[in-house]
């Protein structure tokens, strides 16, 4: 194995974080961080579905061969979302209306695609279990942080409508941060989502700095 598994789960969370580093899959990133409600649905989905795919690339990757790999890859990762997608359309139907077209073009994201060529492809099953867990927690971070900023600032909330979208049991994380006619409203925005994702990449490198650790970019792709 290549790296330890406290290496793995760091690099998922934080030094190789899918949206604050590498910079992929910034459609959801842009289009489904209004809310932190929506930004942790969009996550939590897209994070099972690395997961299993990582799970599934690595338990028959000596079965694929490297000219047929891509199209292998694309078709597991689109079993998954279908699978996600049926289910959250079954138990969590508010939240499946919320982020529409949006799970099942998990299967165009870039995050899942990357970690499936760098990681699932070449290491043990249980290794690329926990980096697609975490890579997919790290993307769930990143976009429920960028929702909540995004959201307190613009509307003055903090998780609306969590226990609409999520269920009863998530009542206690919707919170009232600022009076309604507060709020600045290019925040929650297509403009906010860019200024706000902007500011959170700068911060974590200014963190990195002051931290003493290295810097790492380890792509600039985007979808």
């Amino acid at each position: 194995m290549s790296a330890s598994y406290g290496r793995i789960v760091k690099d998922g969370l934080w030094e190789n974080n899918g949206v604050l580093c590498m910079l992929l899959g910034m459609c959801p990133t842009m289009a489904m961080t209004g809310t932190a409600t929506n930004g942790l649905g969009m996550g939590l989905a897209t994070a099972v579905v690395m997961a299993a795919s990582n799970l599934m690339v690595a338990t028959f990757r000596n079965y694929v061969t490297h000219e047929v790999r891509i199209p292998v890859y694309i078709l597991i990762v689109a079993a998954n979302v279908t699978f996600v997608d049926l289910v959250m359309n079954a138990w969590m139907h508010e939240l499946y209306k919320v982020l529409g077209l949006f799970i099942p073009l998990i299967v165009s994201n870039c995050l899942p695609l990357a970690r499936l060529e760098a990681f699932a492809a070449k290491e043990p099953v249980l290794p690329s279990l926990v980096d697609g867990t975490f890579m997919g927690l790290g993307f769930t971070f990143a976009l429920t942080i960028i929702g909540a900023v995004r959201e307190m600032i613009g509307q003055g909330t903090l998780f609306a409508d969590a226990a609409l979208l999520l269920g009863p049991s998530f009542t206690f994380l919707e919170t009232r941060i600022m009076p309604d006619d507060m709020g600045i409203l290019v925040l929650i925005l297509p403009p906010g989502g860019f200024l706000v994702a902007g500011l959170m990449v700068v911060a974590k490198r200014m963190i990195d700095v002051a931290s003493g650790k290295e810097i790492k970019m380890a792509g600039a792709h985007s979808v």
